[in-house]
């Protein structure tokens, strides 16, 4: 199969399906940026260390890179993506059906930054493209129960990593820096959080964007007859597009939703804010590096809460955590639901 820019473009563009897939994808990954990135900068911007208008821009050059950099060097995260569902056997309404999952993403997406809610797109694309080939195939045949199981340990890893390391990373910054001067304190955490949104930018473009990626190469791969990714190469060109996509999605940013996660949960003082960044940027590198899809608002949202629950436990507004954990508990039913019916219906007009 040729990937190259210049042949794969050309397939893209006679090919009506292919194209809206192709379109729908970028329109997510951008959407993405747009609702799912601020939550990178969130802290930083909360305990105003960075205005955030310049947080916003740092994070997407930094989303840019991530998904340029990260997918470059090791590109499991989209592998798992793109064979997690079976499309198999149905190379006539296929891409079909992949074109109403992520119209379903987009529709749960948008609704959720409508409510301020900071909802995780990885979940809701894993819903929506699993709801999707459970339509197609008829059951459950349309899910890889292998890759599927990666999503489990996501779910645990984000929570209870995010959660752990948090709460561990800001003890040890406590009793390193126990005798700075707190005005020095200040101005040195100040620049770390710079450095910790940063990271958590690059992160977030590392997974996020990988899982696109994915999507992507899996839409080709149904366009030319087959039905899974296994040992394919992805093209650089691929990975710069969704790099800039979601860059400027990044750009546009989500003020709410950086109000929710890091001023509403708990309030932080700079070195809770570098701390939590920390946290959830090495737990997202650790679960990249093997594979495992994570939710980037998940893993972030977790690592806030260890981080609070070392001052003490009640510093955690637990109305705002119950509003993100029934956010995301009905992204798996729900996104799936649409994905399943967007399916079916697709299926019936095309």
């Amino acid at each position: 199969m040729d990937l190259s820019f210049a042949a794969a473009w050309q397939q893209i563009l006679s090919n009506p399906a292919l194209l809206i897939t192709v379109l729908l994808t970028l329109g997510v990954i951008f959407v993405n940026g747009w609702t799912d990135a601020p939550n990178a900068i969130a802290t930083c911007v909360s305990t105003r260390s960075m205005h955030v208008t310049a947080a916003i821009i740092m994070s997407a050059v930094f989303n840019f890179l991530g998904v340029l950099v990260m997918t470059m060097v090791n590109a499991t995260v989209a592998m798992t993506i793109s064979n997690m569902v079976n499309f198999a056997g149905h190379s006539d309404v296929a891409l079909v059906a992949l074109c109403a999952a992520l119209f379903a993403i987009v529709i749960w997406a948008v609704a959720a930054w409508y409510f301020g809610i900071p909802t995780s797109e990885s979940h809701a694309l894993i819903a929506g493209i699993s709801g999707a080939a459970i339509a197609l195939q008829g059951g459950f045949s349309g899910i890889n129960g292998g890759e599927w199981v990666k999503v489990i340990y996501g779910l645990v890893l984000s929570t209870v990593l995010g959660f752990g390391s948090g709460y561990l990373i800001c003890r040890l910054v406590m009793v390193l820096f126990r005798r700075m001067d707190r005005r020095h304190a200040n101005s040195f955490f100040r620049g770390a959080q710079i450095f910790g949104g940063a990271a958590m930018s690059f992160m977030h473009g590392a997974q996020d964007g990988q899982k696109f990626i994915g999507i992507l190469m899996l839409g080709i791969v149904l366009a030319n007859g087959g039905d899974n990714t296994a040992g394919m190469a992805l093209p650089v060109w691929m990975m710069l597009m969704c790099s800039v996509v979601m860059g400027v999605g990044t750009s546009i940013g989500g003020k709410k939703i950086i109000k929710s996660v890091g001023m509403d949960m708990v309030r932080l003082e700079k070195y809770q804010g570098f701390a939590a960044d920390l946290a959830a940027s090495l737990c997202l590198l650790l679960s990249s590096l093997f594979g495992i899809p994570v939710s980037t608002t998940h893993t972030k949202t977790t690592a806030i809460m260890g981080v609070g629950a070392v001052r003490r436990l009640s510093a955690v507004n637990f109305k705002v955590v119950k509003e993100m954990v029934l956010t995301w508990v009905l992204t798996f039913p729900g996104c799936g639901l649409i994905g399943f019916l967007m399916a079916k219906i697709f299926i019936l007009i095309f």
